[in-house]
């Protein structure tokens, strides 16, 4: 959760690169189990994924970090930063606008 916050990611007003923290931003996080599907003919296969029961309990500790580690942090705290999350199994549909074609996938 700190690497992920402090990674600079973002470009501020100035060009620079800055973090989550630096900004400070809010974070949306959306659980994405199919990124771990493998090919195996013309379909997708997901049989390496972790347990559901066990996944959800990872991506609930998170997201409860990722909020204590907003919480200590005075900046973010005084711009009233918020952490949004989808729920874990469930299908979710997401509309944003972005700025820039920036999707990262961050291995843990």
């Amino acid at each position: 959760v700190n690497m992920l916050l402090n990674v600079k990611l973002s470009e501020n007003e100035s060009g620079e690169y800055v973090s989550v923290l630096d900004l400070p931003g809010n974070v949306l996080i959306i659980p994405q189990a199919t990124l771990g599907g493998k090919p195996k003919g013309r379909k997708m296969q997901y049989h390496a994924n972790i347990e559901k029961e066990k996944g959800l309990e990872l991506y609930s500790q998170f997201v409860t970090l990722c909020e204590k580690e907003l919480a200590a942090n005075a900046k973010c705290v005084e711009a009233g930063v918020l952490v949004k999350h989808g729920t874990y199994g469930n299908r979710q549909v997401l509309n944003l606008d972005t700025n820039g074609p920036y999707t990262h996938l961050i291995e843990f």
